[in-house]
This record gives structure tokens, sequence and C-alpha cells, in this order.
């Protein structure tokens, strides 16, 4: 007798243990790790789905008081059994259900329809067929008739005609075909057609000579690969270094060996452009997996990629769970991005699970980006990575020109416009050359933080090196507060450093800014890239394909229009805010600020054409601003990993942070203290907090937050299963839920 171990389908955290069931006889051949069956649950034998997560001849329970499981689900998608490990390592790793990690790794479990295509052959010869087409139409058998006058023409005899086209177009009824088949005069075939998000593109190889950096980077990697050493790699890049096309390379080389690979990408307004690349080199055997497609497209690119009939599947953070048979390589483009971090429990890095998938399937990781993360840069100097440098532009193009305007300047002078004298200057320039503008904004939205206009200085905590966030009563900021230890002070109503009254709160919206750009330009063509004008399915990709045919002359937005995408046409680039990403409240704000300003430099100049970028700020002298200008990654890092180190910041240290939620004020300031204080109990733990959440209520949720920073990752991880195992047996805390996130 076989038994199961099963997982059942909803997130409730007293569920999260696996339920043994009795596995039928007859379901025996068709059962397996990962799969999808159906069972009867609880009290009332409700039915429910669950997955199976372990297989054994041995009972946990008595027999005679087990359930059997009622069927298998023939067609939810069956995880590898490597992905449900996997599973089960990010459970463990970064605190959630198991159910919520199994369905991280398994996106696609519902019901969906099957898209099939039904082709109608003649059964018999052509000389019987035209007899019998007679004889109908000597009855007036007109449906008939026009059926097999289509079989008889001489392409359709031998490869058939579609079913749909028959019953549309012929309109010959279902039953017709269905008499005519059990006569054996015809047979219908059925095939499984697979839904294509990427089929409308073409096929049309473009290669490009490597250069010598380029080249060196594929073969070193090359070299350990036929060799059978797996290992991580960082590809430290400038932007407009060529690191898609060493990617390229080094994916063909493996798939000659007949291994598999995963292309994540940070965002799906890239997905286009990386897309069209990747499919005029590979053609067919490339696939995408990203939010926005349908629940069919996801089903059938998920089965694809497990019955082996694409290679390469391409897209965000879910596509790294891809279940390939035969993986060899994970690529992740653009590896600092926010966005390969999950908000959603459980919060894990797309990064560290990436690495350790590669270990459990004996794959390669390359990790490449123009502005590596503190994190991988850590890792790549001591060792664990493999480091190589990419420090010139792929062909004839150079690096764009950098100016740094100073706001602080331009307000002395009486400009109170968001635009400064030398980028108006400039925008008039290119727009009388024909040649295309990008405006940056660096952060979506509005006021985060307070600052003088003057002086530029910005209000900070004294406690933990991040901004203090502005808190407002009855729409007046009366209180600045700091979203880790909880220090508070009130609104300033004079800099403290200049004595100036121009101080409040900054802010900026692409919204605000395409209106003053077509006050200022009327005659230009504007278009706006952000989380509004992108909404549809196909929103990052119409806005990116009008811009790139030269449709509009100007291009404004957020983080998303400065991410690896490539316009050659692009000659001006101007950062209207620089250092607003500097104040954002996070021990990582000064690496966000390199990160994107530099991104952001790096879109102008990509051909023959020479680009400038205009980078304005009220903070010229920080480092990052100052690094950004240069593209200068040492120079930052430098400073940047000093400051880790004087704070014990990740990667230095570690830090878990545990927020509390709860519908009762009361219970989750009091679990917030009770959680504090335990974790005080750890002499390796400087514990921060607890204090409100950067959001501190929610859709009538209030929300408390603790930091523990501790070197040793494991002592943070035994905390985390502490806290799990106190919530379960606490019935005082009934109404909070935890949520765990590291680093």
């Amino acid at each position: 007798m076989i038994f199961a171990d099963i997982i059942i389908d909803i997130s409730v955290k007293n569920l999260d243990r696996p339920f043994q069931y009795i596995v039928p006889p007859e379901i025996e051949e068709d059962i397996q790790i990962g799969s999808l069956v159906k069972i009867p649950f609880g009290m009332g034998n409700r039915i429910m789905k669950g997955y199976v997560i372990g297989l054994s001849g041995e009972a946990v329970f008595d027999i005679s008081r087990m359930k059997s499981i009622i069927e298998v689900e023939k067609q939810g998608v069956i995880a590898e059994s490597h992905l449900l490990s996997l599973a089960y390592w990010i459970k463990e790793n970064y605190g959630s259900t198991m159910n919520d990690a199994i369905k991280a790794v398994m996106p696609v479990k519902r019901e969906i329809k099957e898209q099939v295509k039904r082709t109608i052959y003649p059964s018999v010869s052509r000389k019987m067929l035209q007899e019998i087409r007679n004889e109908f139409d000597r009855k007036h058998n007109a449906a008939r008739v026009r059926l097999f006058d289509a079989l008889l023409i001489d392409d359709n005899f031998d490869d058939g005609i579609d079913y749909s086209y028959a019953t549309k177009n012929l309109k010959v009824a279902v039953s017709v075909i269905n008499g005519l088949k059990d006569k054996g005069l015809i047979t219908v075939d059925s095939v499984k057609q697979y839904r294509n998000p990427v089929n409308e593109l073409s096929a049309r190889d473009e290669r490009h000579v490597l250069n010598q950096g380029q080249k060196h980077v594929v073969d070193a990697i090359m070299k350990d690969y036929v060799s059978g050493i797996r290992k991580t790699y960082l590809i430290h890049g400038v932007t407009g270094s060529g690191k898609t096309e060493v990617y390229m390379n080094i994916i063909e080389k493996v798939l000659v060996l007949k291994k598999q690979t995963i292309m994540l990408i940070p965002e799906i307004a890239l997905t286009y452009q990386t897309v069209n690349r990747f499919y005029k080199r590979f053609g067919r055997r490339v696939s995408v997996m990203h939010s926005r497609l349908s629940a069919g497209e996801k089903y059938d690119q998920f089965e694809r990629a497990k019955n082996g009939d694409i290679d390469v599947m391409i897209g965000p953070r879910s596509a790294l769970f891809a279940p390939f048979p035969n993986l060899g390589l994970i690529v992740i483009d653009e590896e600092h991005e926010t966005s390969y971090q999950s908000e959603m429990p459980p919060k894990y890095h797309a990064r560290e699970v990436a690495i350790h998938r590669a270990e459990m399937t004996g794959a390669s990781v390359i990790l490449g980006s123009a502005t590596p993360s503190v994190e991988s840069y850590y890792h790549a100097s001591n060792g664990d990575y493999e480091l190589f440098t990419l420090d010139e532009r792929a062909g004839a193009a150079k690096l764009p020109e950098v100016q740094i305007v100073d706001l602080r300047e331009e307000l002395a002078e009486h400009n109170y416009s968001i635009f400064s004298r030398s980028l108006a200057s400039l925008m008039e320039d290119r727009l009388k050359k024909r040649e295309q503008i990008i405006l940056f904004i660096n952060r979506r939205g509005y006021a985060g933080f307070v600052s003088c206009r003057q002086c530029g200085e910005v209000i900070g905590c004294p406690h933990c090196s991040v901004s203090l966030k502005p808190h407002s009563i009855n729409g007046r900021v009366r209180e600045l507060k700091c979203h880790y230890c909880g220090y508070s002070q009130p609104m300033p109503i004079e800099c403290p450093k200049c004595h100036s009254k121009y101080i409040g709160t900054f802010g900026l919206g692409t919204q605000q800014v395409e209106d003053m750009v077509r006050k200022k330009f009327p005659g230009a063509g504007v278009i706006r890239m952000d989380a509004d004008t992108t909404a549809g399915k196909d929103g990052h990709e119409s806005i990116l394909k009008k811009f790139e045919k030269g449709e509009a002359d100007i291009l404004i937005g957020t983080q998303m229009i400065v991410k690896g995408h490539d316009f050659p046409n692009v000659t001006l680039v101007g950062i209207l805010a620089a250092d607003l990403s500097l104040n954002v409240g996070d021990y990582r704000a000064a690496e966000r600020t390199y990160q994107l300003v530099s991104q952001a430099a790096g879109r102008a100049g990509r051909a023959d054409k020479p680009g400038v970028v205009v980078m304005q700020t009220y903070q010229p002298e920080h480092y990052s601003i100052i690094a950004a200008a240069r593209q200068d990654y040492a120079i930052f890092y430098e400073k940047e990993i000093l400051a880790r180190q004087m704070l014990q910041y990740p990667p230095i240290s570690n830090i878990l942070g545990v927020l509390v939620l709860s519908v009762n004020e009361a219970s989750a300031d009091n679990l917030a203290k009770v959680l504090s204080d335990r974790m005080r109990l750890y002499e390796d733990v400087n514990v921060l907090g607890p204090t409100e959440a950067a959001i501190s209520k929610a859709k009538d949720i209030y929300r408390r937050v603790v930091y523990g920073k501790c070197t040793d990752y494991n002592i943070l991880c035994s905390i985390k299963d502490q806290f799990e195992e106190f919530m379960k047996d606490n019935d005082r805390y009934k109404d909070c839920r935890l949520i765990f996130e590291f680093n």
C-alpha cells in the first residue's frame, strides 16, 4: 500500500503541514511528487485540492482512520520534484507557509481550457470519395457535397481540412461530420495547440562580432562549463557594453550541449526588446513568462517548458520557476534591480533562489549589471563569485557627456522651473535636430522627505542614516519620523543648517512633468510611461514601439524607462531630480540612487550620435551623484561599503525584518514589543524598534515592524523559526500575523 503526504491548497497557517492519505491502487501509476490531487478534507469531507510532497510505504496514522485520494488532476502542472524541494528551501529561509512557497514555484494550477486543432481527413480512396460525393449530390445532400468537394482538392486530400473551417465556412453541421466519421468515410485527428505569446515575431538572425572583452568572457565561462565546473559569475559591464550579446553567445553554446536556459529580466517593460532580440537568434525555441499573460498562455508556457518544446524562457521573477527537465544555465540581467525581491510572502530574492536552484540541478548562474548590487560585488570581491569587467561600449558608441546642475544655484538665479537653463536649451536644440529626449524622474510619486531648496539639507535620523518621513495631520506636516528605530521630531519651520524658509516636502510626479513639458515645448510629441499609462496587457510594449518608431520626441517616466532599453536616436537624457531616491528612508538609498542615475545616463548616445546627460540635483557633492556622473562604480563601492561596515548593514551583516499585522492596534503594538524583547535575548543581535511600518495602517490593518541585525544569518533564521512556533501556540495574538523579510 502506498501513502501520500499532501499539502492542502489553502494558505492557512495552522494547516501548514502535510496530511497523509491512502493512494488507491487504480491511481498508483498516475501519482508522483508534485501531483495535484483531489481529496476529502475535514469533518464534512469537503472536496479540496492539494499537492503531493512525499510518497512512502509507511503509514504514520491508524490506516482505518485514513482517507483516500479521490483522483489525480490530469491537467495540473506537475512540478519537478526538485521544484518542491526548492519550495521547502524557500519556506525555511524566508519564512512563509509551505503552501505559499509552493504557489510561488508553481504559479499555474487551475483548470485551463485546452486549445485543440482538429483536422478532417478522407478515409477512403480518391476514386471512392468521388463516387460517394456524386451519390450525395443526386440525393441533394448539399452539406456533404461541400465537405467532399473541399477534401477532393489536390492538396487537401493528403493534408486534410481544418475542422472549424468545415463547420464555419462550409456550414457543415457537427452531426453531419460525426455521421460520416461513424460510416468510416472520414477521420478527425485532434492535436493539442499551445498558445505562444511570441508567435508574431520573425526569426531574423542578427549577429554581432564580439570585441576582445566580450570574447574573453564567453570563452572563460564556456571553458569552465565544458569542464563540468559550475559557478556563479558576475559580469560588470558599463551601459552599452554588449552584455546581452555575451549572454546570447553563451546560451547558444549551452543549447548545443542539450541544456536549457532561464533568462531573467527585471521588468515586463523590458520583455518586448529582449524577446525580440532572442527570437531573432533562437526562433521558436524561445518563450516568455510574465504577469500580463492570460491564464491560458501561462499554462501553456509551463507545459512547453516541461515537455522540452522550448529551450529558453525569458521573463521577470516568476520565469525562474520554469519546469525545465534539463536546466543548464540561469542568467539574471540587471541583477541589482529591486524587482527581483518578492513583495509578497514568501519574500524571496530571485538571485539567491537562482543560485540554490542551480546548485540542485548542476547549472551555472550569470549575473549581469552596469551597476551591480553591493551584495553581489562584495561576494565577487571575496571570491564567492567570479568577476568579469567590460569597461568599453560595444561598437563605435561612446559614453555620454554628463553635466551636473546644482538646483540651488538655479534657485539663486530665480529659475523656479523644473527645467534648468542648461536642460531647457539642450531640449530645444535636440527638438530642432529631430533627435529624441528621455526625461527621467528618479522616484514616482510625491512628498517623501523634507529638504531645504536653498542649501539642499535633508532632515535625517540621527541614529539610522536615513531620511525622516513626513507625517500629516489635517493635511499639514506636523511630525517627522524614522521608520527604522521610531525616532521622531516636530516639523521644522526653517532649515536647521542655513535657516532658510525654503524648507518643505519634496516630490515630483510624471503627470506634473508632462503638463510642464507640453506647456514649454508645445510642438513636441510627448508620451508618458508610468504605472498609470501601462496598465493594459500590452501597455509597455505599445509605448516603447511608438517611441522606437519616432512617433514621439520626448519620453517621460520613472525607473521603468531607464532599464536596458536601447533607442539609437536618443541623444539627451534629463534627470530631473537625481537625488530624489537619495532620501527615501532606506539604508540602500545611496546605492539605489547611483544605480538609477547611472542607468538613466546610459540611455543616451547608444549608437553613432553622441549623447549628453543633464543631472539636476540639490546634492551635487554626494558621492553617489559624483560617481554616477563619472560612471565610476569603484569610487561608489569604496565609500558605500565603508558606510555599511560602520553601520553593520548588509552585506557586512544581515537584517531580519518582522512585520506585525493586526486589525487591532493594541494587539499589533503589544506583539511587536514582545517580539523585540525576545529578539534582545540574543547577545549577537542588534535590535531596532519596534516602530510603525513605513505605511502604518493599510486597509484597516495596523502595521508594526521590528528589525534585528546580526552577522550570522542562521541566528536570524532561528529567530524566525522561534517566532513562527510562538504564533502557533499563542491564543492571545490570534488576530495578528507575521511577515518576515531578510536583508
